[in-house]
């Protein structure tokens, strides 16, 4: 793209940090990270991807210093924090964080996320008692 002098837009980054994320290569999301210009990386959409990015790269303090970074923290803020977590072993951590979340954010991806969280961390008595609170249960919900 540099070659070729083509400037990505606010898709085209989240396109290539979605790309990185998969590759789970820290050095490579770095160096795309470098690249995002400013006005980018304030933008809602960028900082959920990147949250996603660095969770499943396993850099979880990245992760959370871009969580730091969002002002009005959406559903899917949320949810990419604690499936975050959840994918680095850091189920009690995710299960704090879906108790912050205010319960009108909740849906079924964020409860299916920090059950996930807490089952793969052992923490049985948390993922019942999160499972008992969740008044809809889904079938995806109740598989998990």
């Amino acid at each position: 793209m540099k070659e070729k002098d083509i400037i990505p837009d606010e898709i085209g980054w989240n396109i290539l940090i979605g790309a990185c994320s998969k590759s789970g290569m820290l050095h490579h999301c770095q160096y795309i990270v470098n690249q995002i210009p400013s006005n980018i990386l304030i933008k809602i959409r960028t900082q959920n991807a990147l949250i996603d990015m660095w969770g499943k790269c396993g850099s979880i303090e990245k992760a959370k210093n871009v969580f730091n970074l969002v002002v009005d923290r959406a559903t899917l803020t949320y949810t990419a924090m604690i499936n975050a977590f959840g994918l680095n072993g850091m189920g009690s951590q995710a299960a704090e964080l879906y108790r912050e979340m205010p319960n009108h954010l909740r849906d079924h991806v964020s409860q299916i996320c920090v059950l996930n969280a807490c089952s793969h961390a052992g923490l049985l008595h948390e993922a019942r008692t999160i499972f008992n609170e969740i008044s809809l249960k889904t079938e995806s919900i109740i598989t998990t």
